[in-house]
C-alpha cells in the first residue's frame, strides 16, 4: 500500500503526533477496563498532561467531545488509528540483520501499528539467505532487483561507519521513507522523510536524569 494512502498530516506538530500514539495505548487500557466515555480532563491527570493540550491534540483528527460526557472511548480508538495510519499496513525493507535487526523483525506488534517488514538485507553470509519470522534475507547487491515490488520505507539498523552509504543507496533505488535506528544524522534528498529513532540518545537521556536524582 502506498504512503499517499494514508491521511495527510502535514499540518500536524510532530509533538502532537508523537502524543497521539500515547493517548491510543492509554484509550485501549480504558476500554478494556470498560470504560465506554473519557474527558480530556481525566486522560491529561493520568498521563501528565495540561487538558487543554490534550483537547488541542485530538482536534487535529476533528474529532469533538461533547459537554460533560467528553469522547466515546470506541470512537475515538478508531479514530486515532485511522489518522496515525495504523489501519494500513505500509510495506518495508530491513537493512541491517545484526541484533537489533533481528529483534525488529521478532516483534509481531510492528504490523499493528501500520509497518510490515516484507524483506531484509545484509552483506553477512552468515545471515543472507535466511529466514526470520516469516521474512527472507538476501544479499543487499540484490536490492535493485526487489525494488520491482516498489517498497518506500527503509528500516535502518546497520552499523555506523555503513549508515550514510547504505541511506544514499535507498534512495537511489525508490526508497522515499527510513526509520533510522543508527546515532548517524543522516544526509539524504529533501523528497525522502527521516525518522531518527536514537536508542542510544534515549539511554544517555536516561543516565543523565538518572545521576541527577542520584
Amino acid at each position: 500500500m502506498p504512503l499517499g494512502s494514508r491521511k495527510k498530516n502535514n499540518l500536524v506538530p510532530e509533538p502532537a503526533l508523537r502524543r497521539m500514539p500515547c493517548y491510543l495505548a492509554y484509550l485501549k487500557l480504558a476500554q478494556r477496563d470498560g470504560l465506554k466515555h473519557i474527558s480530556s480532563t481525566l486522560i491529561a491527570g493520568d498521563m501528565g498532561v495540561d487538558p487543554t493540550q490534550v483537547t488541542k491534540d485530538l482536534s487535529y483528527t476533528s474529532i469533538v467531545g461533547k459537554t460533560r460526557v467528553g469522547y466515546e472511548v470506541d470512537v475515538l480508538i478508531d479514530v486515532l488509528e485511522e489518522f496515525l495510519g495504523f489501519t494500513v499496513v505500509d510495506e518495508a525493507y530491513l537493512f541491517g540483520v545484526g541484533s537489533l535487526g533481528k529483534a525488529l523483525l521478532h516483534d509481531h506488534g510492528l504490523k499493528q501499528f501500520g509497518l510490515k517488514i516484507v524483506a531484509a538485507f545484509d552483506v553477512d553470509p552468515e545471515v543472507v539467505g535466511k529466514t526470520i519470522e516469516g521474512v527472507e534475507i538476501y544479499h543487499f547487491d540484490e536490492l535493485s532487483r526487489m525494488q520491482e515490488q516498489n517498497v518506500k520505507i527503509g528500516v535502518l539498523t546497520v552499523p555506523v561507519d555503513k549508515a550514510q552509504d547504505v541511506s544514499m543507496r535507498l534512495t537511489e533505488t525508490g526508497i522515499k521513507a527510513i526509520w533510522n535506528f543508527t546515532p548517524v544524522n543522516i544526509k539524504v534528498k529533501d523528497d525522502v522523510v527521516v525518522q531518527n529513532t536514537s536508542l542510544y540518545a534515549h539511554l544517555a537521556v536516561m543516565f543523565n536524569r538518572l545521576k541527577a536524582n542520584s
